[in-house]
């Protein structure tokens, strides 16, 4: 086995395991956005106030 084809065997697997890695971040991500619509809609009244004619200084 040349040098080369070493090189272009161990990129090929490197490949292979960064596509699975992102393909397990992207279902980690869709769960979590799935858990964040699932839940009741926030409806407290505390935060930081958004900027307005009718905001007092």
């Amino acid at each position: 086995m040349s040098e080369g084809q070493r090189t272009a065997g161990a990129r090929s697997e490197r490949e292979k395991r960064l596509a699975a890695e992102l393909r397990a971040n992207l279902a980690r991500r869709k769960a979590q956005a799935r858990s964040r619509r699932a839940g009741k809609a926030d409806e407290r009244r505390e935060g930081i106030p958004a900027a307005g004619k009718d905001r007092q200084a």
